[in-house]
């Protein structure tokens, strides 16, 4: 049986932070993760000579990721260039004032939000009666939080939107790529699933199906859908942990690439499909000037368009966007890549919010036992939750605590 004075169960972005605050500790330290790659929710693939992000592509809140000085310290560029996302490409199909109307509904719900707080913590309350603009308001949540509003905590959104800044920048090479190249030398186990963590005397014991592992300290970096539904069975005593999980379910975003051959089309322009439908695509055409569109699917949309599969989800984008830019557009396109994140093993969804009333799920979820488990990951983020940065950063605070741990005990015994 291995063992080792610190397991981290994950190598996504939690994972690869809190293993580099604990290389070069002294103490032994080793991933698993139940994938055969490193990144997690990051994942940059390479199609048609292209370095594509099926997961995480922006640095949100850029001016203050530390993925941004991780990406410079190992010689990544970094694209500063400004979202065309509030833009729609000549103003197909959403007129310049349609566009300013449905933006000062969303200003309205917003402050709905902050000034007329809802008892039910339930975002989908502040909406008006048979608002024109609620589909719009409903696609904007769906990519955002991966959830409509009927299933949003106003509370914990807010955390995210105050804290969250409007500067975000992208990684050419790929978020993916830029998070599995930060993996320090570790001993590193892919495709071995925890299924249990147990107690062992003074230790844990993490079962797999690759034999067990024992460790003095776990740090748990696991989706929550993942500990909600027993994919990773904790403890007993850590039965409010599971539920805590599951007051936290991953949102669902999925992106399809699309190979699009037009180079009149600007780089980088933008087409929101149907403004008034919450089933609708974000697209991102021609990124990077690459021969491309980026479609963006969230929320209700993303869960419909899964149920059709890859190629029934590229026939509606493709649908969309010949609607906007006409019918010889469907030549041009063709699906070459996309992902399935509900479907995915190991994930079963894109990010996580809060359900109404449960903002203070975040805390419980992140508090360690017995100062030998630990947990981290986007989800135990309080503000940048969602993100790859939350991620990193609640990675860091975990091995931080192990280290605080070891040290407390280091000291006690003394010399």
């Amino acid at each position: 049986m291995a063992e080792y004075d610190v397991v981290i169960v994950g190598a996504g972005a939690a994972g690869v932070g809190a293993a580099r605050r604990l290389a070069g500790s002294g103490l032994s330290v080793a991933i698993v993760e139940a994938s055969a790659r490193v990144g997690g929710r990051a994942w940059t693939l390479g199609v048609a000579g292209m370095l594509i992000d099926l997961g995480c592509g922006w640095l949100h809140s850029a001016e203050r990721n530390p993925w941004v000085g991780i990406a410079e310290s190992a010689g990544f560029a970094i694209d500063r260039s400004p979202t065309s996302w509030g833009e729609q490409y000549r103003d197909l199909g959403f007129s310049e004032a349609d566009q300013k109307a449905a933006g000062e509904a969303y200003d309205a719900f917003d402050r709905a939000l902050r000034d007329s707080p809802q008892p039910s913590d339930r975002a989908a309350d502040a909406l008006p009666a048979e608002g024109p603009w609620n589909g719009f308001i409903e696609a904007l949540s769906g990519y955002i939080n991966g959830a409509g509003l009927g299933t949003l905590s106003v509370e914990d959104y807010l955390a995210y939107d105050d804290a969250a800044s409007e500067v975000n920048w992208r990684v050419p090479d790929g978020y993916g790529t830029l998070v599995s190249a930060s993996l320090p030398p570790v001993p590193l186990h892919l495709s071995t699933p925890v299924e249990r963590i147990g107690e062992d005397g003074t230790a844990l014991r993490l079962v797999t199906p690759r034999g067990d592992i024992r460790a003095r300290s776990v740090i748990v970096t696991v989706a929550t859908n993942v500990l909600a539904k027993g994919g990773l069975r904790l403890p007993p005593a850590l039965d409010d942990r599971a539920h805590a999980a599951a007051c936290l379910p991953l949102g669902l975003a999925d992106k399809l690439f699309l190979a699009f051959d037009d180079a009149d089309v600007p780089p980088d322009s933008h087409l929101l499909g149907n403004p008034k439908s919450a089933c609708t695509g974000s697209y991102y055409l021609r990124p990077f000037g690459r021969p491309v569109v980026e479609v963006f699917l969230g929320g209700a949309g993303a869960i419909a368009l899964e149920d059709v599969g890859l190629d029934g989800a590229a026939a509606f984008a493709i649908d969309e966007l010949a609607a906007l830019l006409g019918n010889g557009v469907r030549s041009k396109l063709r699906l070459i890549a996309g992902s399935a994140w509900a479907r995915t093993d190991g994930f079963g969804g894109s990010y996580s919010h809060a359900l109404p009333g449960h903002r203070g799920s975040r805390a419980t979820l992140a508090t360690p036992w017995q100062d030998r488990l630990f947990f981290a990951g986007e989800a135990c983020s309080p503000t940048d939750f969602s993100t790859a940065h939350g991620a990193l950063a609640t990675g860091i605070a975990a091995a931080d605590a192990v280290l605080a741990q070891r040290n407390s005990i280091s000291s006690s015994t003394g010399p």
